[in-house]
């Protein structure tokens, strides 16, 4: 059994109580490794493009509010 596969097991078994504590934890945790995965991808120019496109349209006035 691989660790994931002992991981989905432990969640299935868990009471609400620890599951809704575990989705707690696990939003955190998720928020913080996306959070730092945008830092790092910043920090490297991997948005640049991104960031240079949109304000292009954003000058250009063809950029819309959402």
């Amino acid at each position: 059994m691989t660790t994931v596969e002992m991981v989905e097991k432990a969640v299935q078994s868990l009471p609400p109580a620890d599951l809704a504590a575990f989705r707690r934890w696990f939003a955190e945790f998720d928020a913080a490794a996306w959070d730092t995965q945008i830092e790092a991808d910043a920090t490297t120019g991997k948005l640049d493009a991104l960031a240079a496109e949109a304000l292009a349209e954003y000058r250009s006035g063809t950029a819309r509010e959402i």
